[in-house]
Formats: C-alpha cells, structure tokens, sequence
C-alpha cells in the first residue's frame, strides 16, 4: 500500500497542471454539493424561526361576509362576533389553551412631541401567552388591570425607539388619541416581514380599548390549542359559530379561520421539495467532476502505455497495474473532497455573517 501511494504521489507530481485541474473539479462539485444542501437547510430553519416567532399552535379567526344562502338568508350578509362567541368557542372546544377577543384601531400615539400612527390592539391578558409575546422590561398588563379597565399600555420595541430614543419608557405616560395611558412593560423584538408593524403595536386591556373604540364588535379572535389534531380545527370552528350566525358550514368566506400549523405544514412540504432540488443539482454538478476525473484517468493511462508495458515485462500483475491507477485517483478525490468541505464551510461562515437574512424578514428576533 506504502509503494502504491508513492507512486501515485509520483505520478500525481509529474502532472501537476493535470491533478490540479482534476482536484479543483472534484472540490467544486462537492462544495457545491454541500453548499447546495446547506442553502436548502438554512431555508426551512428560517421559516421555522418565523412561524416559531408567532406561535405554531395559533389560530386566528376573522369575521367576513357570507357567500351562500343559508338559514333564509340571502348572501352577502356581513359576520361580526362578539363575546358570546368567544364564550361559545372556550364551551365547544375542550383543546383550547387560551382564548381572546380582539380589537383594533389605527390611533395616534403622542409622547412630548413625537406623535405616529400605530395599530393599537385591545385583548385579554392571556394575549401574551396566546402570540407567544416576551418581555423586554417591565411587566404585562394582568386580571387586575383589565377588571379596574386600566389606563396602561404595553408597546413594541420599535415603537419604544421612537417614542423614547433609548432611554427607559416604564412609568412614562404616553396619549392613545389624546388619552393617557402609563407604559408598564416593552416587548422584545420580533422577527419582522415586510413592512409589518409588529414592533410598533400597543397592547392595552380589552376593557380599556373601551376608551377607544366600541368594542361590542370584535375585529379577530386568537386562540392557541394542545391537540395534535390541528386538521380538524377549522372545520369545527365554522360549525360551531354557523349556528348563531346562520352561515353555511362550508362557507369559508363568511368566517376564515388561519391555522398556523397548517402553514407550517405547507412550507415544510416546500423545504422538503427545495432540499431534493438541491441535492440534485449538487449531485449534478458532483457527477460532471466525476466524468472529468474519469477522461483524465483515461488520458493517463494512453499516455503511460509504455511504463504500463514496461512493468508487465519486469511482471507486475494486471491486478497491480489497475490498483496503481485506482489509488492515483481515489487520492485525488479525497484531496478534492477535503478541499472541497473546506470551501464550503467557508462561503456558508462567511454568507452566515451577512445580513442578507434581513432581506427575508427584518428584525431578527432578539436573543
């Protein structure tokens, strides 16, 4: 084996242009390979990130219009919810955790000077566990609050450099279209997409948003739940709300229901499909080195015909002559591979420390 290496080292030394060349080919087609596979990776690890970022276990339930006649009513006829639907809801459907109403309003939020228009959202305490919030400081609003309706606020990282610029909100009062509430906590920031204004939201209690707005009418109902049976979410949800509302259960227009978990099952048949495309590529692109080495093995072999002639007369056995060979090229391919792992995991260091993820959704998640 010792002689054997040696002599392809020797072989491999008198044609330097011809390994180098070979072993560049070799160590392309498997960084590519590995670059390929890691792009791919990367990908479904950064959907699962944001889909983490919200909570996969989340459903959001929106009021829309009817498009089918039922119970004597003709379409078109607009759904809005109420409390006795989220009551209904926390009756019907033992698997879930946490339920809340929710209402929204475009309001303007004045500190001193500084006023912006921003998505302020009125919930019941159990918001923060349901969108799977995290603090940054302070606390959330709780029970307490939201029984005495009161005048707090909770706001967005982002929303806290705006209004604050860096220096500590808690204990300040802030005007939510002219009245006052006191920041008791700042959220952690969020993995944003878009223009999405996620960072920039104001959580006050539902009792509160009173204030505000009439919240007799609710915008959206969120709601988390523990069964793995998340297939079934839906179509329960418009069956037990079709009753009062006096819809067609298959009327997905009249109450949309967004399943986060269904998404996410959505994007991992799409990074599963995207992986194979990869590995194909790469395996492409590998096999195209491997036909490479191939014509320059047989090259060598027209070329040394003399040498190769020369040691069957001293007697070497074919089977030595075909060892010889083999192990030139297998040294070659391991060099390549060697190189060609070394590349990789040096282009994906080096893309892996860019921001080119901020393109993909702004705001990485803190911590």
């Amino acid at each position: 084996m010792r002689d054997l290496l040696q002599e392809a080292y020797t072989s491999m030394r008198h044609n330097r242009r011809r390994t180098a060349l070979t072993m560049l080919g070799m160590a392309w087609g498997i960084a590519t390979v590995v670059m390929l596979l890691a792009y791919g990776n990367g990908f479904g690890q950064a959907c699962a990130a944001i889909f983490a970022n919200f909570g996969t276990k989340l459903v959001i339930v929106v009021p829309g219009k009817t498009s089918m006649q039922a119970g004597g009513q003709k379409a078109g006829i607009p759904i809005r919810f109420t409390q006795e639907d989220v009551e209904m809801l926390t009756t019907n459907l033992p698997q879930i955790s946490h339920i809340t109403p929710s209402v929204d309003k475009q309001a303007n939020v004045q500190y001193d000077t500084r006023t912006f228009t921003w998505t302020v959202t009125g919930n019941d305490p159990v918001v923060f566990d349901v969108r799977s919030l995290k603090l940054d400081q302070g606390r959330f609003y709780n029970m307490s609050d939201q029984v005495q309706r009161g005048r707090v606020a909770v706001i967005g990282s982002e929303a806290k450099e705006k209004l604050f610029s860096g220096r500590n909100a808690l204990g300040e009062r802030i005007r939510l279209d002219g009245l006052s509430f006191e920041v008791i906590g700042v959220l952690s920031a969020k993995m944003q997409e878009g223009n999405d204004d996620i960072n920039r939201v104001v959580y006050i209690p539902f009792t509160s948003m009173a204030d505000l707005k009439d919240t007799r009418y609710l915008d959206t109902i969120w709601f988390n739940y523990q069964t793995p049976e998340y297939e079934t979410l839906e179509q329960a949800v418009r069956t037990i709300l079709s009753g009062p509302h006096k819809f067609n259960q298959s009327d997905h227009q009249a109450v949309r229901v967004f399943n986060l978990m269904m998404q996410v099952h959505q994007f991992e048949i799409i990074t599963l499909g995207l992986k194979v495309l990869m590995g194909f590529i790469g395996t492409l692109t590998l096999g195209i080195g491997g036909v490479g080495l191939m014509n320059i093995m047989l090259v060598s072999v027209t070329q040394r015909t003399r040498e190769i002639g020369v040691q069957k007369a001293l007697g070497a056995q074919r089977r030595y002559i075909l060892t010889q060979f083999l192990a030139e090229a297998l040294t070659i391919t391991f060099m390549g591979g060697v190189l060609g792992v070394i590349l990789a995991y040096a282009v994906a260091l080096s893309v892996g420390r860019l921001t080119l993820y901020s393109a993909f959704a702004k705001n990485g998640e803190a911590g």
